[in-house]
């Protein structure tokens, strides 16, 4: 791509030649374009990964063919294949693919900092309450939020372990979460199963038709890359070296956002093996936190920004806030930056296709070992909370009610009878 050229026109150009079928595209678009279009999204997107990227499918293909459906469905392809949040990337890919680079950070910005900033208020008001432990309306949230991982598991279940060799993958994972807690578990759990999937599991080919049009030089690519690896691994050195308070809140939230597949639920086991078992934030605010993250729209991955503003070992408030959620965040966008100009030709690798298979069904696994605990032996206290999650989760799974309606609902009834 030449120098001087926007970045929005090559995705123009792309995205007319790959798809046959006519659809609309403007010459150039406008990062105010890009702004609107994710401040509507931003008041709208319930629901989780699968939701959002319905609701994305609705604005960007049908509404204003923005895209086509295939290249569209690479595009979702690429970033489930990536770690981190797989709606924002989508969102930030739009937003680079329509007004370039800064068409990305206002994708972002529209679709993220309006939860960031409601669960930093909601914190506020966590701590302005002092010891919350004994509330029954954190009781509730506490068996609400079991509704919430079991709703979600049952759904990647049936998208990421359908079979048996992937089930049993996912068991196997799930048994070693839960017998070496922490994130090594979990990491550990992934890692192993990318290699099962390569040498057990048959990928179905890859579409050569399809074509994802996000113009990123390979340069910008190799260089985001080299920074997407070169703080994972020098991150921690450097908090070993210094033992900064503000380094280390970073290096949490880098890591968590740099090594979770599977959407934002899949952060959870994560985040509590680096905050809650290392003292930075205590369980009743954790699971507090989580189940209100299910009442606002957008990424679950904003769930940071609560967490940052309370840590009690470092910078807390807005600044812990501000650390946390650009630590988080930072992995997604350089990896869609980084993969973005190779992914055409990587897609079709077999070996990549099976580990990717083999690595969602481990995210399943570890879900589920979250599920049991934290999720489950904190929020389940009795036969009373049992109910108000067993009704939550009818709720969510066969009514199809809004989370956030649900998260409110439980937490009345937590507060009316627990």
């Amino acid at each position: 791509m030449p120098r001087d050229q926007d970045p929005s026109d090559v995705a123009d150009e792309n995205s007319s030649a790959d798809d046959p079928t006519p659809h609309t595209t403007p010459s150039r678009s406008s990062v105010g374009e890009v702004a609107r279009e994710f401040s509507r999204l931003r008041v709208t997107s319930f629901g989780g990964l699968v939701a959002h990227l319905g609701y994305f499918r609705t604005a960007f293909v049908e509404r204003l063919r923005w895209l086509s459906d295939r290249a569209y469905a690479d595009l979702v392809a690429l970033c489930q294949f990536l770690p981190g949040p797989a709606s924002s990337q989508v969102g930030m890919a739009v937003g680079l693919s329509r007004a370039g680079y800064r068409g990305m950070a206002v994708a972002w910005a529209g679709f993220t900092l309006p939860s960031v900033i409601a669960l930093v208020l909601f914190a506020y008001a966590v701590d302005s309450l002092g010891d919350i432990s004994s509330s029954g309306w954190i009781a509730g949230l506490k068996a609400v939020a079991v509704a919430v991982v079991a709703h979600a598991l049952l759904g990647m279940v049936k998208n990421l372990a359908a079979d048996r060799e992937r089930a049993t993958i996912a068991a196997g994972a799930m048994i070693f979460a839960l017998l070496v807690p922490g994130s090594f578990g979990q990491v550990g759990a992934i890692l192993a199963a990318g290699a099962i999937g390569v040498v057990w599991l048959r990928a179905t080919s890859a579409d050569p038709d399809a074509h994802l049009p996000l113009p990123v030089r390979p340069s910008v690519g190799i260089v985001s890359l080299v920074l997407f690896f070169g703080l994972l691994v020098g991150l921690p050195m450097l908090v070993t070296l210094t033992s900064n308070d503000g380094l280390r809140l970073f290096d949490v939230f880098y890591r968590s956002g740099a090594l979770v597949f599977g959407g934002g639920h899949v952060v959870l086991p994560l985040l509590q093996a680096e905050m809650v078992e290392t003292g930075m934030i205590g369980m009743e605010e954790f699971l507090a936190g989580y189940g209100a993250a299910q009442a606002v729209p957008g990424p679950l991955f904003t769930f940071a920004g609560y967490l940052g503003t309370l840590n009690t070992t470092g910078p807390d408030g807005i600044l812990g806030a501000t650390i946390a959620t650009f630590g988080i965040f930072l992995p997604a966008t350089l990896l869609v930056l980084g993969v973005a100009p190779f992914w055409n030709r990587v897609r079709h690798i077999p070996t990549i296709r099976r580990a990717l298979l083999g690595i969602n069904a481990g995210v399943v696994g570890i879900l589920a070992a979250a599920l049991y605990d934290p999720v489950f032996t904190s929020g389940i206290t009795g036969p009373i909370a049992m109910a108000i999650a067993a009704a939550t989760f009818v709720a969510l799974q066969s009514w199809k009610i809004a989370p956030w309606i649900v998260v409110v609902l439980g937490a009345l009834a937590g507060w009316a009878f627990l």
